[in-house]
């Protein structure tokens, strides 16, 4: 009788909601300086630029590699002081989430974790680059990923209003 209530408690296990980290680690990294030595003798008030864009795919049946991908471009006027580049990437374990949830997951919770990695990076090249320390502002992953599902429903009912009926 315990073996059927191990076997019971284990199927109730796999259908509870399941997440976990399994890796982070950096897909891709670029610095350039074009500029430089010139603009080390200017004096340092850049204008800083940040991109960013997060994606992910499935890698198998629970498992999903989120990218967040930063841009991060520093010019002093017209001239550029440095870009890094940076795919910061993650292995994330997600079972018994669907839907909605998921993409929420996918799109927000999971940038969320890989950002301070991304961050700490980014200033560690910047440093090595010879540049003053950049550490970058948190992201509300939250707050952009709304806005894109907003945006996205707004396009997909613009889209419906242009389409032509047919009967």
């Amino acid at each position: 009788m315990a073996e059927n209530e191990q076997a019971a408690a284990g199927s109730e296990n796999q259908n509870q909601p399941q997440f976990a980290l399994q890796r982070i680690y950096v897909k891709d990294l670029s610095f350039e300086s074009p500029n430089s030595p010139l603009v080390f003798q200017e004096q340092w008030k850049p204008e800083v630029n940040l991109d960013l864009n997060t994606s992910h795919s499935k890698v198998s049946d629970n498992q999903y590699e989120v990218v967040l991908s930063l841009t991060v471009t520093a010019k002093m006027g017209e001239k550029v002081a440095y870009i890094v580049e940076i795919q910061q990437a993650g292995v994330f374990m997600v079972q018994g989430i669907e839907g909605g949830q998921l993409g929420q997951m996918l799109g927000a919770y999971c940038p969320t974790i890989l950002f301070p990695y991304a961050r700490e990076a980014i200033d560690g090249v910047v440093n090595k680059g010879s540049f003053p320390a950049l550490m970058l502002a948190p992201v509300n992953f939250d707050a952009i990923y709304a806005q894109a599902l907003k945006r996205k429903q707004e396009e997909g009912a613009s889209e419906a209003k242009e389409e032509p009926q047919t009967h």
